[in-house]
């Protein structure tokens, strides 16, 4: 009978010893958890919006799903700084560049081609990325467009119709390369850059080495 009471002051002695070291002491210390705190995952936009849908060419003069209130506030957000960029590009000649010809009256159509006054939306750049173009956009009391010319040939490739058929020609398609202000919305610091944009700008016509440019 002893030995039996020696058991169970054995067994309640343990069980409260075990009890005590699972259960923190009243006015110990220990260190708070930490709590990780996932980190914000930014998006990518699509390889094509869906504006391309509508067009053949590289950019997009309509687009349902331009972001106009958001770069509006982020143009309000950081507007020195935008107004800043887009002065370096509104600078630009909408008519005319450093490599197309001083006097548009100078040029000799030999290729028909096609020629606009542009404000678009998106556009394909030098990367082959698809951006948005900051256009027709208000922010304090200013409008930030951006305009630009192309011209672009509708024969490509054929013999020019105003050469003499003893020559041999080709219609050749010229471009320039075009800087704009665009908007990334996944840029969570500083959502505007100027990039640079491939454009049509005149149609020539190639004479077996020589070129004759419009």
């Amino acid at each position: 009978m002893i030995g039996m009471k020696c058991m169970v002051v054995l067994v309640v002695v343990a069980v409260a010893a075990a009890d005590t070291s699972s259960h923190p002491t009243f006015g110990a210390r220990h260190p708070k958890p930490v709590h990780h705190h996932p980190q914000p995952s930014y998006g990518h936009e699509p390889a094509e919006p869906a504006c391309a849908a509508n067009t053949t060419k590289p950019w997009c003069l309509e687009d349902s799903e331009y972001p106009l209130y958001d770069i509006k506030a982020a143009i309000h957000y950081h507007f020195t700084k935008v107004i800043d960029l887009y002065a370096d590009v509104a600078d630009l000649s909408t008519e005319l560049s450093v490599e197309r010809p001083k006097t548009l009256d100078e040029e000799t159509y030999l290729c028909p081609s096609v020629t606009a006054y542009v404000r678009p939306l998106r556009a394909i750049n030098t990367d082959g990325k698809w951006r948005v173009i900051v256009n027709n956009v208000e922010s304090h009391y200013k409008t930030l467009t951006q305009t630009t010319r192309v011209e672009e040939c509708l024969t490509a490739g054929d013999a020019c119709p105003l050469v003499p058929e003893c020559h041999e020609s080709s219609c050749l398609q010229k471009s320039i390369y075009h800087r704009f202000l665009v908007y990334d919305p996944y840029d969570q610091y500083f959502p505007f850059n100027v990039e640079t944009f491939k454009l049509p700008a005149s149609c020539a016509c190639l004479l077996g080495a020589s070129t004759l440019d419009h």
